[in-house]
């Protein structure tokens, strides 16, 4: 059964692999951004996208004698995870040790790409985790890489906008709806905030916020696969988001878009509902009005008295089946970033947001006042709190696709205004329900 599950979604990575124009990779070694610093170590090759991940590889170079990391940056996000399914498809040219987003990891253990890192050493480093991160990476007893960074989620906004409408940041939805209309009673020439339907990530955060659970899957029974994205939670938020696009309350553009990086920063957005990196995000764009006051605050909830935290993005390190050198790979996705020295890079010089608690916890990191806020401390404020409640999400073995079925739905809900929001989540139901099938799962 495993095998007919992996050769069906391998069909589907080699056709994304065809989409993109990829060829194979060729040999993961053949070539490192960095330089070694002791070429008789063992070399262990890594693929990876952080911004100034190489001050971090020749920190930890410096401080290892028995392996040294060779890194590659293989493209980001879907670039990196289509040579990497070629290379799982050829039985060749994978890195030792990769980047991966949490929610993709379902989607290559199932295709025996990962290596299970409980037998590794694991056990030695879950303590320097929080109950949330670690069950991102874990799939019942299996673990399949180490957490590196997190985006548990709070709400940031222009205070010079909401001040001069005299508007309080909200901190439940009723509250965000309510300033979302005095914003457009007021005639601003902006919108409170965007729903973009491409937000993917974005939107199922939005729906476990509201008690969503879409999918319960566990490594060790790999055939077997529980579906339910049409549960009343993530009705109401979609219900809730076609109401305000409804209303014109709210944009409906599409994240991630030159127009939609203007926007953030034009004023265009009084809110912008994010995710811990968002604040690097913000403060890497162009065009930034001088005379913003942005601030940050706890993402809205629907209860006040019982909040729940979610989370958006995040990383990890995986070792892959094809590493030569598993222990060694294992003590490189373990140790990396395993430093305070090398999280400090990778918070100042990457805005990344730590999951490894040494440094999550360290007055350093509570401390830290950023002048983009007029120095507020964002972390201790808002994503602080927002990380130690947030309790961990199961992903599916076929996230993309899951997701892409999502876009098209919320599309046709708060762009095309084709659809309601509770026929449009029982279609996408219907329609994961039948891949699954076709992909040779049992549905629970």
């Amino acid at each position: 059964m495993k095998n007919r599950l992996i050769a069906g979604l391998g069909v589907v990575a080699v056709a994304a692999a065809a989409l993109t124009g990829c060829a194979a990779s060729g040999s993961a070694e053949a070539s490192c951004t960095n330089k070694i610093l002791k070429p008789d170590a063992t070399q262990v090759s890594v693929w990876a996208w952080y911004p100034s991940f190489e001050d971090v590889v020749d920190l930890f170079n410096e401080n290892h004698d028995d392996v040294q990391i060779c890194w590659t940056n293989a493209g980001q996000g879907n670039d990196e995870y289509t040579k990497f399914s070629t290379s799982i498809e050829s039985g060749s040219g994978a890195p030792d040790v990769i980047m991966l987003e949490a929610e993709v990891l379902s989607s290559f253990s199932i295709r025996d790409a990962l290596v299970d890192l409980s037998q590794y050493g694991a056990a030695d480093v879950k303590a320097n985790y929080t109950d949330g991160a670690w069950k991102d990476v874990s799939s019942g007893d299996a673990v399949y890489a180490i957490p590196v960074d997190g985006g548990p989620m709070g709400m940031l906004y222009r205070k010079d906008i909401l001040d001069k409408y005299g508007i309080a940041a909200p901190t439940t939805w009723a509250e965000f709806a309510d300033a979302a209309q005095k914003l457009k009673d007021a005639g601003a020439p902006g919108v409170l905030a965007n729903f973009p339907p491409n937000g993917r990530a974005f939107t199922q955060a939005l729906f476990a916020q509201a008690g969503s659970t879409p999918f319960e899957y566990d490594s060790a029974s790999p055939q077997d696969i529980s579906i339910d994205v049409n549960d009343a939670g993530s009705k109401k938020v979609l219900s809730y988001w076609q109401d305000l696009a409804a209303k014109g309350l709210v944009a409906v553009d599409e994240a991630f878009t030159a127009d939609y990086n203007t926007k953030l920063v034009d004023g265009s957005y009084a809110i912008y509902v994010a995710a811990a990196w968002g604040p690097g995000y913000l403060q890497g764009l162009e065009g930034t009005d001088e005379s913003a006051q942005w601030r940050a605050a706890p993402i809205p909830q629907w209860d006040a008295a019982q909040p729940v935290q979610v989370n958006w993005g995040g990383s990890t390190f995986a070792v892959t089946s094809q590493a030569k050198d598993k222990e060694a790979a294992a003590t490189v996705a373990k140790e990396i970033f395993g430093t305070e020295e090398a999280w400090k890079i990778g918070i100042e010089k990457a805005a990344l947001f730590p999951l490894w608690k040494p440094i999550l916890e360290s007055d350093y990191f509570r401390d830290l006042e950023y002048p983009f806020f007029g120095g507020q401390q964002i972390n201790k404020e808002v994503f602080l709190p927002a990380a130690a409640g947030y309790s961990g999400f199961t992903f599916s073995p076929f996230q993309n696709y899951a997701y892409d079925q999502l876009q098209q739905q919320v599309t046709a809900v708060v762009v095309d205004k084709s659809k309601d929001a509770a026929p449009a989540l029982d279609d996408l139901q219907t329609t994961l329900e039948q891949y699954a099938k076709e992909q040779g799962f049992t549905l629970g």
